[in-house]
């Protein structure tokens, strides 16, 4: 096929000196993307997707700097459709009508457009229903970029019209090939020691165009005779917040992360994800109030302290604020990985819940309502009620279920720390109340 609308060979540009490193190094061909062998491997979607010559409408999900932009223009390279960018956050409701009735000219004229749409989450729903006309009608072929998790951002319709495909993060390995093309084009070895090097690729967070960026500024800022350390590396680069946003998927994500780590009493991973929540800017009266549900949910009665233990904390950070506060969260959160886990009150609850919502407005049983009146009296309220502190063991075994309702055991208690003391208790009991039953 012939390449009607080529990726400029950015190889034929004399002067680089004003271009970025990450424009001068894109990825002109499939085979040159880094990071992503699951979708342009051998068999493997993107690479199924050019062989065919028919280009379906795609959402690239992944976060920055993984080569969703790259992706879209080599695909472009690969089609006769007219190639169209644009991005959500610079474009409005006018620049995609303007969009639309070109494509809708070229259509006419037997010609399709591809068009990538740079972000697309952020076009609100009624913006996200425009493409959904011109896309069912083969007007144009979407390919949208996403940051975010498009399951929350985009509409169930339009996505219901594109595959998605998922971009990782790029790992030290494809950081380690930008690395190694860098220093192709400059000609010379990055001027950085073994353990520089490595801070490096941390500091990029898995970005490529982040840690192609700051090779730039390496290369402009320091002599081929000088090598800099991990020190000398910080002081000339400035670290950039981690890749976290509050209000979006990365909060969920970290969040959950978090408390399945608790949830499986591993210790060292919750200080990892409550270390990396704080590092991104997450509030920490969030993740105390989180923590509080975890020792409800998921410690429960099997540590009893784990409750107060973890409200104790939160109070403390607000009163001390940041950075002191944190440390006593810290010590809650130890606590809470490493005490016995037990969801009996959780299901309890839910099991309790259900059944009082299965069978209505049943009556409690007579003999243990209280009767302030004469006529209550009269109809047997209070009636062989047994007081229990008047019984050998402060327990009578009397009824308290609705008369229509089999006793039913809600809360089943695991054989794990006091939870295994409370059910000491509950086998007494019911072996008293046995004993009752048999007496009567």
């Amino acid at each position: 096929m012939p390449d009607l609308f080529p990726i400029p060979d950015l190889t034929d540009l004399t002067d680089d000196t004003t271009r970025p490193l990450a424009d001068i190094l894109r990825p002109q061909s499939i085979e040159d993307v880094v990071g992503q062998d699951h979708l342009v491997g051998v068999d493997a979607p993107l690479t199924r997707i050019i062989k065919s010559g028919r280009i379906p409408s795609l959402i690239f999900w992944g976060p920055p700097g993984c080569g969703k932009t790259t992706l879209a223009r080599i695909l472009a390279h690969h089609t006769d459709l007219h190639f169209e960018q644009i991005s959500a956050i610079f474009s409005g409701v006018a620049d995609l009508k303007k969009v639309f009735e070109q494509a809708k000219i070229r259509k006419s004229q037997g010609r399709g457009t591809l068009l990538f749409v740079d972000e697309i989450h952020r076009f609100n729903k009624s913006q996200q229903d425009a493409f959904l006309p011109v896309v069912e009608n083969g007007i144009i072929t979407l390919i949208g970029a996403t940051t975010e998790n498009p399951s929350f951002e985009l509409n169930a319709a339009l996505l219901s019209r594109a595959q998605v495909l998922v971009l990782k993060r790029l790992d030290d390995a494809a950081l380690e090939k930008l690395l190694g093309r860098a220093e192709n084009h400059a000609d010379r070895t990055l001027p950085l020691d073994d353990q520089a090097r490595t801070a490096l690729k941390a500091l990029a967070d898995g970005d490529g165009r982040y840690i192609l960026t700051l090779t730039d500024q390496i290369f402009a800022q320091t002599p081929e005779s000088k090598t800099l350390n991990q020190s000398s590396l910080f002081a000339l680069v400035q670290k950039r917040a981690p890749l976290y946003d509050k209000g979006e998927d990365a909060h969920y994500n970290l969040i959950s992360a978090l408390h399945k780590s608790v949830r499986g009493s591993d210790v060292q991973a919750a200080l990892y994800w409550f270390s990396r929540m704080l590092d991104g800017g997450e509030d920490p009266r969030y993740i105390a109030r989180r923590m509080v549900r975890m020792a409800v949910e998921d410690v429960g009665l099997a540590d009893p302290q784990a409750m107060p233990i973890t409200l104790a904390a939160w109070e403390i950070y607000e009163r001390l604020g940041s950075p002191e506060g944190e440390l006593a969260l810290s010590e809650a959160l130890i606590y809470l990985a490493t005490a016995p886990k037990s969801n009996a009150n959780y299901m309890a609850y839910k099991a309790a819940k259900r059944s009082a919502s299965d069978y209505g407005s049943l009556m409690p049983p007579k003999h243990i309502l209280n009767a302030p009146t004469k006529l209550m009296k009269q109809q047997g309220y209070g009636t062989g009620y047994e007081y229990d502190h008047d019984t050998t063991e402060a327990f009578s075994g009397q009824n308290y279920f609705p008369d229509e309702l089999d006793r039913t055991e809600f809360y089943t208690p695991p054989e794990r720390g006091f939870e295994r003391e409370i059910n000491k208790r509950l086998v007494y009991w019911e072996k008293l109340r046995q004993e009752r039953n048999n007496r009567s």
